[in-house]
């Protein structure tokens, strides 16, 4: 699963790496601990005119609450439990299988942090942080859904909301380390794609049931290979606190109080 990420990159740098034409916001603060119900950077596909189909198809570049909230759902805490969704049901499920077909997002991230549970009863925790090799961006397969709250006035601005795709984590063999690795970390992995699978992704607009399940499979069959590319290492536990919001937390941590070093 994902429950806390890194995104810390200049507006500039974020619109370099996911070809976006059009920015609709003016300031991205570095975050080195972003938590369910943040807003958070996203990328869609539509219109360059939303309400007329006859204007060129633009990417853009919006900020979204990480939890996503259906346009049918009577309040944002709705977004608190589906910051997440599951690639096996996720044309299924109420929540996920109208955006699914229409409102297709990636959601870009410097990294990720996942918890790996003790072997001994009654430890803690120890955080992993996982990010790309070279210093790219994971682009994360998402969703969107634009939501209004259905008590206000009519004035009442639209809330945008998003969620990440997941899938079954590799399974343990003969295979790059950084999936056994991935394997031994968590059951679940969020989904990333790389920058032609995010094309096909984001660019296949309105589609069918059938359609929409033959793009998820799509993402999940290449998510393994593009975190081939991606590397893993213990950094403090510190992190397990929103309170904490700093580019010290994914500084390699050594659990042992050693020399720190890169998994």
């Amino acid at each position: 699963m994902c429950g806390r990420y890194v995104m810390a990159r200049a507006i500039g740098d974020l619109m370099a790496a996911t070809g976006a034409d059009a920015v609709h916001f003016e300031e991205l603060r570095p975050d080195y601990n972003v938590a369910p119900t943040k807003d958070v950077p996203v990328v869609v596909e539509h219109y360059q005119d939303p309400k007329d189909t006859t204007t060129p198809w633009q990417r853009n570049l919006y900020m979204a609450r990480w939890g996503l909230v259906p346009v049918w759902a009577k309040d944002l805490s709705f977004g608190q439990r589906t910051f997440n969704a599951r690639s096996e049901s996720v044309v299924e499920k109420p929540s996920f299988r109208s955006a699914v077909k229409a409102r297709r997002a990636v959601v870009p991230v410097d990294g990720y942090y996942e918890w790996l549970a003790p072997e001994t009863k009654g430890e803690r925790k120890q955080p992993y942080f996982v990010r790309p090799k070279d210093g790219s961006p994971i682009f994360f397969a998402g969703l969107y859904e634009w939501w209004k709250d259905p008590a206000a006035e009519d004035d009442a601005p639209w809330v945008l909301s998003t969620t990440i795709l997941t899938g079954a984590s590799p399974q343990p063999g003969d295979q790059p380390e950084i999936l056994n690795d991935l394997s031994a970390l968590h059951d679940r992995l969020p989904l990333p794609m790389s920058s032609e699978m995010m094309d096909q992704w984001l660019g296949a607009g309105e589609v069918s049931k059938d359609e929409a399940s033959q793009l998820v499979d799509a993402v999940v069959t290449q998510a393994f290979d593009v975190a081939t590319q991606w590397e893993m290492y213990p950094v403090d536990p510190a992190v397990g606190s929103v309170r904490n919001n700093g580019p010290e937390l994914i500084e390699p941590f050594d659990p042992t109080g050693g020399q720190d070093t890169l998994v």
